[in-house]
C-alpha cells in the first residue's frame, strides 16, 4: 500500500489465523506465570512462605519482585510491547528458578522421579522463551 490514509479491507483488517494462533500459543506459554503472579498476589502470605520454603531472603521483596516479573513479563509478552525483553527475563526467572525448587539430584529417592521431570520441563519453557525473544528480534529487524 502506497498512501497512508487507505482504508484496508475488512479481511485485510482481520488479525490473521497465524496471528491468532501465535497469540495463543503465547497466552499458553504465559499461562503458568499469570496464574502464579496472580495467587501470589491473592496470597501474600503464601507467596512469602513459599520464598521463605526455598530459603530466598529477605522473602518480602523477594516475593514481591517475584509477582511484578511474573504478571509485567508476561504483560509484555502478550501486549508485544518488547516482548524479547519480557520473554529473555521470564527465561532467565525460570532458569534460576529451576535450579532452586527442582534440585533433583539431592532430592530423596522417592522424589526424584517428579522433581527430574519437572526440572526438564521448564528446561522447554526456557527454550520456548528464548524461541519467542529470537523471534521478536527478528520481526524488528526487518523492514
Amino acid at each position: 500500500m502506497a498512501l497512508s490514509n487507505t482504508r484496508l479491507s475488512p479481511a485485510e483488517d482481520r488479525p490473521s489465523l497465524a496471528h491468532r494462533l501465535k497469540w495463543f500459543a503465547l497466552l499458553l506459554l504465559c499461562g503458568a506465570y499469570l496464574q502464579g503472579g496472580l495467587v501470589k498476589l491473592f496470597d501474600f502470605s503464601g507467596a512469602v512462605a513459599e520464598m521463605q520454603h526455598f530459603g530466598l531472603t529477605p522473602a518480602v521483596p523477594m516475593a514481591i519482585a517475584t509477582i511484578a516479573l511474573e504478571l509485567a513479563a508476561s504483560a509484555m509478552i502478550l501486549l508485544g510491547v518488547w516482548r524479547w525483553l519480557g520473554a529473555l527475563a521470564l527465561a532467565a526467572f525460570t532458569l534460576l528458578a529451576t535450579f532452586v525448587t527442582n534440585r533433583f539430584w539431592s532430592a530423596p529417592p522417592e522424589a526424584q522421579f517428579m522433581m527430574t521431570n519437572a526440572f526438564f520441563e521448564h528446561l522447554g519453557l526456557v527454550g520456548a522463551l528464548l524461541l519467542v525473544a529470537v523471534d521478536d528480534l527478528r520481526e524488528r529487524r526487518r523492514p
